[in-house]
């Protein structure tokens, strides 16, 4: 079961829609205002395009990234989630924005992806503490899911880290931190 008292997208075509959400703890739908600081970051940098983008929103939930990408001009997503009350409503998020066309989802476990073609934009909000996102990034990458230089956007919680050496822009959000980094095959 899932209730409309999930988050809704911020800007764009879909500006202010709810966007259903699992009921429970399992699934935290990123802060709105940290998301809010994500596409403010993204519009106004010189280093990322998001119009015409090609990208990921790994550990998905709601899709409230991919969902806000699309509304703001990104060209297709294809969304990671393993958690069937997630999944649903996910699936819910996309038919409701009419964004069927413009997505694909992708249920299981994105540590072992299918092949893929490379994303130049890429969203990770996975559970905190469990060192999710190299992992992910890894394995996205042996899979051809990632763009040399594609723009890695991931949310930390307290005690999580990762070597980021292209850091383009870092912000704290409560306990919540958000880093952006350029991909390299040589690095996370």
């Amino acid at each position: 079961m899932t209730t409309a008292h999930g988050p809704r997208i911020i800007a764009g075509a879909w500006r202010g829609r709810r966007l259903l959400a699992p009921e429970g703890s399992e699934t935290r739908p990123t802060n709105v205002r940290a998301r809010q600081a994500v596409f403010d970051i993204l519009a106004h940098a010189p280093w990322c395009e998001l119009r015409g983008a090609k990208l990921l929103d790994l550990f998905a939930g709601t899709g409230a990234y991919g969902l806000e990408a699309l509304s703001r001009g990104a060209a297709q997503a294809v969304f990671f989630e393993q958690s069937a009350p997630a999944l649903r409503a996910l699936r819910a998020n996309i038919a409701a924005c009419g964004a069927g066309a413009l997505t694909r989802v992708v249920a299981g476990d994105l540590r072992q992806p299918p092949p893929g073609t490379p994303h130049d934009l890429v969203f990770l909000d996975p559970p905190y503490g469990q060192n999710l996102v190299p992992q992910a990034l890894s394995a996205l990458a042996a899979h051809g899911w990632l763009a040399e230089g594609a723009v890695i956007v991931a949310e930390f919680g307290p005690g999580d880290t990762i070597p980021t050496p292209m850091l383009l822009a870092e912000r704290a959000h409560g306990k919540a931190r958000v880093k952006i980094w350029r991909f390299t095959a040589s690095g996370p």
